[in-house]
C-alpha cells in the first residue's frame, strides 16, 4: 500500500470530525521518524500526521510497554487499536514464537505499522499480521481467540465505548487469557476499576490493577 495513494482520499473528510481513530484523517500529510528505547532495545518508528502521538511515543504507551506481561511461550496476541504499532512490535520482538495481530481503523496508522514491522522485526515480520477494522471487526466469524489482548484505549472517544468493548473481550479470549490496558488516572482510571468490579465481575475471573506510575494505571483482566 503506497502512502501517496492513501492521501488522495483524505480531502473528503469533514475537519470538524477529525480524530486519530478516523479511517481517513483530513490533516496535511507529514512523515516523521522517532526513536525509543523500550525493554532495553532501541526501536525506530515511522509516523505521520493524523496518527496518535506522531511526534513522540506518548508516556502512557511507554509505561504500558515497560510493564505489560509478555508470555514466554508460543501464544496468539493482539495489539488492539495499534496506531503505528509500537505495542505489537515490542510484543513480537519479545515473544518471537508468538503470532501477533495488529489492528486499527486509521489507514495512515496501518501504513506506518507495516513499515515499522519491516524495519524493526525483519526476520520475524511473517508472524506479525496487520488487519484493518474497528476493534474486533476483522475477527468476526473467524473463530480466532487470543491468549493476550493489549490496548491503550482511545478514551477521547468516550468512556462508554470502551466499557462496552470490555463486555466483548471474553468472546475473543482463550480460557485463562488476559486483557491488559492502560488508563490515565485523570481520564477515569478509578471509575473504570470500580465499574469493572461491580458490573463485569461475572465475565472475568481476575480484575486487577498491576502497576501505577506517572498517573497511569495498568489493568489486567483474566478470563475464566
Amino acid at each position: 500500500m503506497k502512502l501517496k495513494i492513501i492521501e488522495k482520499k483524505f480531502v473528503t473528510m469533514d475537519k470538524k470530525n477529525q480524530h486519530y481513530s478516523t479511517q481517513f484523517p483530513d490533516v496535511r500529510l507529514k512523515v516523521f521518524s522517532i526513536s525509543e528505547s523500550l525493554k532495553h532495545r532501541l526501536y525506530l518508528f515511522k509516523t505521520v500526521t493524523g496518527v496518535f502521538s506522531f511526534k513522540q511515543l506518548d508516556l502512557g504507551t511507554k509505561v504500558f510497554i515497560e510493564h505489560m506481561h509478555i508470555p514466554e511461550e508460543e501464544c496468539v496476541l493482539l495489539d488492539l487499536g495499534c496506531g503505528y504499532g509500537a505495542i505489537g512490535i515490542v510484543l513480537a520482538h519479545s515473544s518471537p514464537k508468538s503470532t501477533v495481530y495488529l489492528t486499527d481503523t486509521n489507514k495512515r496508522a496501518l501504513w506506518c505499522t507495516r513499515e515499522n514491522i519491516k524495519y524493526n522485526l525483519k526476520e520475524r515480520s511473517g508472524k506479525s499480521i496487520v488487519l484493518e477494522g474497528n476493534y474486533f471487526k476483522p475477527f468476526e466469524n473467524k473463530g480466532i481467540k487470543f491468549d493476550g489482548i493489549y490496548m491503550n484505549p482511545p478514551l477521547r472517544n468516550g468512556r462508554r465505548e470502551f466499557l462496552t468493548l470490555c463486555e466483548e473481550i471474553p468472546r475473543y479470549l482463550k480460557s485463562k487469557g488476559f486483557f491488559q490496558f492502560v488508563i490515565k488516572k485523570k481520564m477515569g482510571a478509578e471509575f473504570i476499576y470500580k465499574y469493572l468490579n461491580k458490573q463485569l465481575s461475572a465475565l472475568f475471573e481476575i480484575i486487577e490493577v498491576t502497576f501505577k506510575r506517572s498517573g497511569y494505571w495498568i489493568f489486567c483482566l483474566e478470563s475464566f
